[in-house]
């Protein structure tokens, strides 16, 4: 029996943020959801990520199960089974059915083409989208006292360039690609690293840590990046169990978008 409230939700993106947001609407018993993500994904928290389906046919998420789809067959079967469905992005045009609501959760910092006309209700995470113009609902990204606030009008707060604060650290947590290549690794998501220690290199060019702690997020070893690309996350914390539960930032953000859409669903008539 399908719930009173079942539309058809579409998510841009399935890394960490776009997968928290998915986990809460399947848990608030919104299962019609499919994700799109690039064939060979760029995330770094994997471990937390749908997109993670899309490489190993199926990722889970505290209890949430994902699998990969790859047109509206495979879509209806996946639901029936009780999982997200998460396919390539090359395919949504065609083979993806046409949603009530669309998220678009890549975190790009600016907008790579989503649309007010998209869906009926667009919801905008982030920088680079202004509610009322290429979506109806922007929800607040940056850490802080906004945290997850849910705009109507206007736009996110810009993008600072500077990550969040972890435990006093904000630049020297995140692992960048020193230049364009291949990144390679040995390490694994929850190893113990130390500073001055290298993680990976890209074309030979080392990349160290600049501090003690877990690694947090490892982007998949074997990935073409571009120079400053963001390739890991150290966490000074280092809890174990943080790398394999969502985070406090991602919870918020998921939180604000199951309010924008019952906001919708409940607006008066």
């Amino acid at each position: 029996m399908r719930a009173p409230l079942d539309p058809l939700i579409r998510i841009k993106g399935a890394g960490e943020m776009a997968s928290a947001v998915a986990w809460r609407l399947y848990r608030a018993h919104l299962g019609r959801i499919v994700m799109t993500d690039l064939e060979q994904p760029l995330c770094v928290r994997r471990t937390v990520s749908f997109c993670e389906a899309l490489i190993d046919g199926m990722a889970t998420v505290e209890g949430v199960t994902a699998q990969a789809a790859r047109d509206e067959t495979d879509i209806e079967s996946i639901w029936r089974q009780g999982r997200i469905a998460v396919m390539p992005a090359s395919l949504a045009h065609e083979e993806a059915p046409m949603p009530d609501i669309l998220i678009d959760a890549i975190l790009a910092k600016r907008n790579l083409g989503t649309h007010l006309a998209d869906a009926g209700l667009v919801i905008g995470l982030g920088p680079g989208f202004t509610a009322g113009i290429d979506c109806h609902i922007v929800i607040e990204t940056n850490r802080g006292h906004d945290l997850g606030r849910v705009l109507e009008h206007g736009s996110a707060q810009l993008n600072t360039g500077v990550p969040g604060d972890i435990a006093g650290h904000t630049r020297a947590r995140v692992l960048r690609a020193p230049r364009l290549g291949v990144f390679r690794s040995e390490r694994s998501i929850g190893d113990r690293v130390a500073k001055g220690e290298t993680i990976g290199t890209v074309e030979g060019v080392p990349v160290p840590a600049e501090l003690d702690g877990i690694l947090r997020g490892l982007i998949r070893p074997g990935t073409l990046v571009e120079a400053g690309l963001k390739i890991g996350d150290i966490d000074p914390r280092a809890q174990a169990h943080f790398c394999r539960t969502i985070s406090d930032k991602a919870r918020a953000i998921a939180g604000a978008v199951l309010e924008a859409v019952l906001r919708h669903a409940n607006r008066p008539r």
